[in-house]
């Protein structure tokens, strides 16, 4: 190409710092960050770079890089000098405009984001009343205890808003974002609300997240390991009181960090940059299921494992659980059909276990059914036991997948990198300790039903849906 045919040159020197450079090369430097002089900011630019270096050729290709509102596509040459310096040569030049944003892709990063920081979760009803909360911050504790024995309860009765002595629920617009003192934590906390927004109308619920100004690891205990109470004998073992505490922050911090990248929050990124940070994201993910599956699978395997048979309303947890997966349901274009409100079935269980199990259920129901089909969750009332059936439109399982359906770490053969295996075992487990069964009913082609059933509640007189202490522990993230 022709020596008059160069729009532009730069000058880089032997540690990737761009020394000088002639528009439009300059602007896009400084619109992605960068200094003039300083380190190359345009990531497809400073790999070329490098490579031309490393070989010690000249090289030439087209590069993309995008500003923030631009998508650009170069033609760039390289030539490796002494020193590692190198010239740079743009050759062509074509800007097209970024498409429109997504505002709703935005907000669900937003949230992926906000739940892999938080160090408490809690669901709310449209009232912002608490229905459920977990952590395993050891200076929340306190919070958490509280919270657990104030179900129904406005959030904003345990914590302190900064700036505001308003006691009942603001708008959650107003709360989202908000920064919020506890008691009994030296740090500094900050409250996101994200909506369980369906179509139309205000927010069925909300799932709150309390993300910390620093890590847990980073706070000094306020009792020593010998004035610790001691663990009760049933409570976890090695992964969920020593591994699991201490993996989940920094896992999630790594997600969190991977979908901030991804979503180009940072600044502007090229599209391969973004990918490795989405499978950096899923790697993560994928990584903290396993941490707090194994952690279940300690406590349901434990020999004095046991659970708190109360007095429930399946068709109260059945509408929770399908509350809480609602959206992930609406993203895929599958539609809830729940029990309506209205309908009970008492029944003697642990509220927080058969949410587990239902949460674990819908969640697959969801996963394994094609877009735009339904799930169905189900009641029977069979004299002693009370059911509910979770049923999907999927390919169906076979008798012979079946029979290993429910053992542990089987995937069925899958490949994909959803899951652990664990899910279904694990609940299974939950609900032969509380007295149940769970079973499946399929057939190739003609979906699956996945049956839950417990000790009725013979005694009840009439049926309604009871407050419980603790209606926490959940697993969020059903396989």
């Amino acid at each position: 190409m022709a020596e008059s045919a160069v729009l532009a040159r730069a000058q880089v020197d032997g540690a990737d710092r761009l020394v000088s450079a002639e528009d439009p090369l300059a602007g896009l430097q400084l619109r992605c960050g960068g200094e003039i002089p300083g380190t190359i900011a345009i990531p497809a630019l400073l790999e070329l770079v490098r490579k031309a270096r490393h070989y010690g050729l000249k090289l030439a290709r087209t590069i993309r890089a995008n500003d923030g509102s631009d998508q650009i596509s170069a033609w760039i040459e390289v030539v490796p000098e002494a020193e590692g310096a190198c010239k740079v040569a743009l050759r062509s030049w074509q800007a097209s405009p970024l498409p429109p944003e997504d505002l709703a892709a935005t907000a669900q990063h937003r949230a992926a984001i906000e739940r892999g920081l938080a160090e408490l979760t809690a669901q709310l009803d449209a009232g912002q009343c608490v229905l459920a909360c977990e952590s395993e911050a050891a200076d929340l504790a306190a919070l958490i205890a509280e919270m657990r024995g104030g179900i129904g309860r406005p959030w904003t009765d345990f914590i302190t808003i900064e700036g505001s002595d308003h006691h009942q629920p603001l708008h959650w617009r107003l709360l989202d974002g908000a920064k919020v003192k506890i008691e009994g934590s030296p740090r500094d906390w900050k409250a996101s609300l994200l909506p369980r927004q369906l179509a139309g109308g205000e927010p069925a619920g909300f799932e709150l997240c309390l993300v910390a100004d620093r890590p847990a690891n980073e706070v000094k205990p306020a009792i020593s390991a010998a004035s610790a109470p001691a663990m009760p004998s049933n409570g976890p073992g090695l992964v969920g009181r020593d591994i699991a505490p201490v993996l989940r922050q920094p896992i999630a911090r790594i997600i969190a960090n991977a979908e901030t990248i991804r979503t180009r929050l940072a600044g502007p990124l090229a599209e391969e940059y973004s990918q490795y940070a989405a499978d950096i994201a899923t790697a993560g993910q994928h990584l903290l299921s396993l941490v707090e599956d194994l952690a279940d699978l300690e406590v349901v395997e434990a020999e004095d494992f046991n659970t708190a048979p109360d007095r429930i309303d399946l068709a109260d947890v059945a509408r929770r659980a399908a509350g809480i997966l609602g959206v992930r349901a609406q993203e895929r274009g599958i539609a809830i059909d729940a029990p309506k409100l209205g309908e009970h079935l008492p029944a003697i269980a642990e509220f927080r276990r058969v949410l587990q199990v239902l949460l674990n259920l819908v969640g697959n129901a969801i996963r394994y059914s094609p877009e735009n089909s339904q799930v169905w969750i189900r009641l029977e009332d069979a004299g002693a036991r009370a059911r509910v059936v979770v049923a999907d439109q999927g390919p169906g399982i076979g008798l012979d997948q079946q029979a290993r359906l429910f053992e542990k770490f089987e995937r069925l053969g899958r490949s994909d990198e959803q899951g652990s295996g664990l899910g279904l075992y694990i609940s299974r487990r939950l609900a032969r300790a509380m007295g149940g069964d769970l079973t499946v009913e399929s057939a190739p082609g003609q979906g699956a039903r996945f049956i839950l059933d417990v000790p009725a509640d013979l005694l009840a007189l009439a049926p309604t849906t009871a407050q419980h202490p603790d209606q926490s522990g959940a697993d969020s993230s059903p396989d």
